[in-house]
Parts: C-alpha cells; sequence; structure tokens
C-alpha cells in the first residue's frame, strides 16, 4: 500500500469522524434546547400531569440511584423491576431471532415451501400481538413465560420474513458456482446464504428490538408483578406523575442505548459490505 493511498484512507477516516463528531453535537444541542422548552412550558402550565423536566430528574434519581454501596448504589426498584424487564425483552428477543432466521432460512431456501406457509404467515402476522397477550396469561398464568411469549410472537415476524426475503434473493451465480465445486451444504449456509441475507436480517433484528421493548412494557401493563410497565401503572393509579415519567423517560433512554449499540454492532459486523468499504 502506498504512502499516498495511506494518505488518502486517512483523510477519508478524518472527514468521517469529523462529520460524526458534528452529527452528535447537534442532536445533542437541540435535545437540550427541546428539554429547556419542555422546562419553561411545564413551569408556565404550572399542570401536576406534566410536571417540567427538573422534577422528573429529581425523582428518576430518587427512585434508581440512592441505594446502598452494596448495590452499586442502585435502589430495590432497580434490581427488583428493571432487570428482570430487561431480561424478559431480551430473552424474548434472541428467542425470536434464533427462531427467526432459522425458519426464514428454511422457508427461503425451499422453492415451494412458501407457497404453503405463506398464507399462514400473513394470517399470524396480521394479529395484533397485544391482543393474544390474554391467551399467553392463560397458557402460562402471570408468570415470565407469558411475558417472554408474547414478546416472541410479535418479534419473530420482522425477523422471518427478512430472513426469507435475504435467503431468496442470494446472488444466483454464487448458486451455480457452489453446485458446480459440490459445496458442502453446511459451508453453503454459513459462508454464502447467511453472509449474502444478513444486511436484510439485520433490518429485521433492529425492527424485533424496538417491538420486543414495546412488548415487554404491554404485557406488564396487562399482567405482570413487577417491571417497568407494572411500577408505570402502579405511579400513574397513584397519581404519583412524576415518577411515572421517570419510568417513560427510562423507556426512551433503554431505546436509544439499545438502539445504539445495535447500530454499532452492525456495522461492525457489515463491514465487509462493498457499499460500506466505499463509504469508509
Amino acid at each position: 500500500m502506498t504512502a499516498a493511498t495511506l494518505t488518502a484512507r486517512s483523510g477519508r477516516v478524518g472527514r468521517r469522524a469529523a462529520r460524526g463528531a458534528a452529527t452528535v453535537v447537534r442532536n445533542w444541542l437541540l435535545f437540550a434546547v427541546l428539554v429547556v422548552l419542555w422546562e419553561f412550558a411545564a413551569r408556565a402550565g404550572a399542570s401536576k400531569f406534566f410536571p417540567p423536566p427538573s422534577e422528573i430528574a429529581t425523582a428518576a434519581a430518587k427512585l434508581w440511584f440512592t441505594g446502598p454501596a452494596s448495590q452499586l448504589f442502585l435502589t430495590d426498584a432497580v434490581y427488583d423491576n428493571v432487570f428482570p424487564s430487561l431480561g424478559r425483552m431480551l430473552s424474548g428477543w434472541a428467542l425470536a431471532a434464533v427462531f427467526g432466521i432459522a425458519l426464514g432460512v428454511l422457508v427461503g431456501r425451499s422453492e415451494k415451501a412458501l407457497d404453503y406457509v405463506g398464507p399462514l404467515f400473513a394470517f399470524f402476522r396480521s394479529i395484533p400481538p397485544p391482543t393474544l397477550i390474554p391467551v399467553f396469561a392463560v397458557l402460562f398464568g402471570l408468570s415470565t413465560g407469558m411475558q417472554t411469549g408474547s414478546i416472541i410472537f410479535g418479534a419473530i415476524w420482522p425477523v422471518l420474513l427478512n430472513a426469507v426475503d435475504g435467503v431468496r434473493s442470494v446472488d444466483q451465480v454464487k448458486v451455480e458456482t457452489a453446485r458446480s465445486f459440490r459445496t458442502p451444504k453446511r459451508y453453503w449456509i454459513t459462508m454464502v446464504v447467511l453472509p449474502a441475507a444478513a444486511p436484510k436480517i439485520f433490518a429485521g433484528l433492529r425492527v424485533s428490538l424496538s417491538i420486543s421493548l414495546l412488548l415487554m412494557v404491554i404485557s406488564e401493563l396487562v399482567g405482570a408483578y413487577n417491571g417497568i410497565g407494572r411500577s408505570l401503572m402502579n405511579a400513574q393509579q397513584d397519581f404519583d406523575f412524576p415518577t411515572m415519567w421517570s419510568w417513560l423517560v427510562l423507556l426512551g433512554i433503554l431505546g436509544y442505548v439499545f438502539n445504539t449499540i445495535f447500530l454499532a454492532a452492525e456495522r461492525r459486523v457489515l463491514a465487509w459490505q462493498p457499499t460500506r468499504l466505499g463509504r469508509d
């Protein structure tokens, strides 16, 4: 690699980093302006239903960060509600990802399978997942199984359908090349099919991650003894609106954090793609 090439690449990296830093600063400045406007509007309106952000931040700090040192200064509310909710969400999303990708590969590689199961997929994915929460409650009771089952049912469809679409769109040249070299099936699936379908699979995983967070809250609102959704409902019923808004803000923070982590992982895993290499 020549010195000119290294210089050009370092220049592109520097420009990309500068653009990324500028975007982050701009987004956070916009967020800060909106929070300040919210603060003034809430204090001017003096509505107990819409407390100012400063009051919400005070309630959130007291709710989450006043625990003993043995618990890393986290309160019992975090251990009893936040961690169980995250466990349900992530386990349901992971299971939906595994089953969705596996079934999507099987259906996508078959020439006729989609003709048989396509109408069945269309039927089940048309059912709003929250409407099946009573069914899962009857099957599993008000337990973690009910919440996890609801999350799996709602989150599996973006992964499954995107996996089917990605597998069926594998370049025909790669298919013929693998056949001519008599590539073993396990290598064909893991080294050709999955990498080719990876962009669409990741798109489905990202959508299903948001759905998992949503269904985690809804399932806990309907039937749970703990969790973020249950705590949110309890605060609303007790007319403790700063605490209620604290839980809502936490959901927004969790959604932002999960999306950021997922995008970083996606960029790293798919860095080999020609389109991404060109942008880099």
